[in-house]
């Protein structure tokens, strides 16, 4: 009996649980798949286990900027979509938008779209450019937001207190089109882990 092809999914996997895992190989990889089939690759890395492992694989990459995030020459308050993943036990899918701001080229705006803003808020935040890499920074909340976007909330009230307050996101490269964020507060890191994937 022919044993089946892989999937995408699988295959990542694969490569992420592989002795030693090799970041080179996991970001061709990805780069490679079709946008449909790499946004459902992401989704089969479920848990802080696989995610953290991939987190600390991808240490080395080249920092992500704000530039991998959103183009340049954008202009402002255009939206860009990445869908993500996130380690926890539920509700783990959601999407980061991002866009540019009007006036400041050294920064970025967003929020989270997802099932729960109802009770969560949308999680508004603003990114800057750190020596680090990238950083989503829920202090920070931007004056407005794109046309299409929730209104802009507080993240120190009601429900949203406990999910993004004083949190800051810091982003690893995984390959061109993905990016993966283990979730900070106070400087502590919480153990929480995301993927983001471009949408094209």
């Amino acid at each position: 009996m022919v044993p089946p092809m892989p999937t995408a999914a699988s295959r990542l996997i694969e490569l992420v649980r592989a002795e030693p895992a090799d970041p080179a190989a996991i970001g061709a990889f990805v780069d490679h798949l079709t946008p449909a089939d790499r946004a459902e690759a992401i989704t089969a890395l479920s848990g802080p286990g696989l995610q953290r492992r991939l987190y600390e694989t991808v240490a080395g990459a080249k920092r992500v900027t704000l530039a991998d995030l959103v183009p340049p020459d954008a202009p402002p308050l255009r939206e860009f979509i990445f869908h993500g993943k996130n380690s926890l036990p539920a509700f783990t899918h959601f999407q980061k938008r991002f866009c540019r701001p009007p006036s400041r080229r050294d920064e970025l705006w967003g929020y989270n779209h997802q099932s729960l803003a109802w009770l969560t808020g949308p999680g508004y935040f603003v990114v800057h450019d750190e020596p680090v890499g990238a950083a989503i920074d829920y202090r920070a909340v931007p004056p407005q937001g794109c046309p299409t976007w929730p209104a802009v909330r507080p993240n120190d009230a009601g429900f949203s207190r406990f999910v993004y307050k004083d949190m800051v996101d810091y982003l690893r490269r995984v390959s061109h089109d993905v990016f993966i964020g283990s979730a900070h507060r106070h400087g502590k890191e919480l153990g929480n882990y995301f993927l983001l994937c471009r949408e094209r």
